[in-house]
């Protein structure tokens, strides 16, 4: 195919021989993608990993970003170092966030191509925000304030913690953690057909959490098609013919060879309002624990809102979960 020519930056590179700027090539520069934003995980200290198959998905169902001019990558001599993006959502509070995401190869940190790679990203999304109505709007970056390298740049561009998640993990599945399910409610495979109210009870259950978004058609189809999709892990509860709760297990295998352990995530854990307190939660935890068991797993792990207005936290500690790593959602107001 012919060369991609070169991106148009509104922030210019520091002048460091052989690195330059290009437009996005969809699908060939995945797995250098790939590879750059793991490495950048891996040095940051961060727990979790993803595919290029993970990429491939994630791209095919995009939402309010244009590759041609929302995007772009670093490169070095030719390969390829470092990629950037933004994109924005609407919350269901009101407010507008635009989403940087930016990886850079940890050996060309520390020479100003990461603040540069941002500042650019923020200039982008200050066009766009001027085309937009006018409501209350927010910069948003993810990262680990233990990485302190990204921390200090944030801080440099005005960014603050605005919101922190744990990674949590249990290192022993050996041990039953029995929980009955309350009466009335039973789990029951997963089909097809049921994609669509499993989808629409868990936006409906995290609806009033910190940062909860409309979701579009977009993230639907990234959830139906998501390469890390395996129904046989999930534990669905339903009362009749409604989701009461579930929890979405799912194991990544080319993470657990990076790091030489046997660890399943136990995630995407919700129960809708009027099956709260019932002690439904614990049930489908402890009903998933035994499958990734089953699948030669050691350990288990999943993620939390430090600030979870359901009491999670608090739950998952109970159940034997304990604190492995911290992100924060660095936020700045766009005035």
């Amino acid at each position: 195919m012919p060369e991609a020519p070169l991106y148009e930056p509104a922030i210019d590179l520091p002048p460091i021989e052989g690195v330059s700027l290009r437009h996005m090539r969809v699908p060939e520069d995945f797995a250098a993608m790939t590879e750059v934003a793991n490495s950048s995980r891996i040095a940051s200290g961060e727990a979790f990993l993803t595919t290029v198959e993970d990429m491939v998905a994630a791209y095919a169902h995009l939402a309010n970003c244009d590759l041609a001019r929302d995007a772009f990558t670093v490169t070095a001599d030719g390969h390829l170092v470092g990629y950037a993006r933004c994109f924005w959502y609407d919350e269901r509070a009101g407010d507008r966030v635009y989403q940087s995401v930016c990886f850079l190869d940890p050996t060309w940190r520390r020479r100003g191509i990461g603040w540069a790679m941002l500042r650019s990203l923020e200039a982008r999304i200050g066009e766009i925000a001027a085309a937009a109505p006018k409501t209350p709007a927010w910069l948003q970056v993810h990262g680990d304030p233990a990485d302190d390298g990204r921390a200090a740049l944030l801080r440099k561009a005005g960014y603050t913690p605005a919101r922190y998640h744990y990674a949590m993990a249990r290192r022993d599945l050996a041990d039953r953690a029995d929980a009955p399910l309350p009466v009335g409610l039973e789990i029951r495979d997963v089909r097809p057909e049921h994609l669509p109210a499993i989808w629409a009870a868990d936006q409906e259950a995290f609806a009033d959490h910190w940062g909860a978004w409309l979701a579009s058609e977009a993230d639907y189809e990234e959830f139906r098609n998501s390469p890390m999709t395996d129904t046989t892990l999930w534990r669905i509860a339903w009362d009749q013919d409604e989701v009461a709760g579930q929890v979405r297990s799912f194991i990544n295998a080319e993470e657990n060879e990076q790091y030489d352990r046997r660890r399943g995530w136990v995630e995407h854990i919700s129960v809708r309002r009027p099956w709260r307190r019932r002690g439904l939660a614990q049930a489908l935890i402890a009903a998933s624990l035994p499958l990734i068991r089953a699948r030669g797993m050691t350990e288990a792990a999943l993620s939390v809102d430090t600030e979870n207005p359901s009491g999670a936290l608090r739950l998952y500690e109970r159940m034997g979960f304990r604190q492995i790593g911290l992100e924060a959602h660095y936020r700045r107001s766009l005035g």
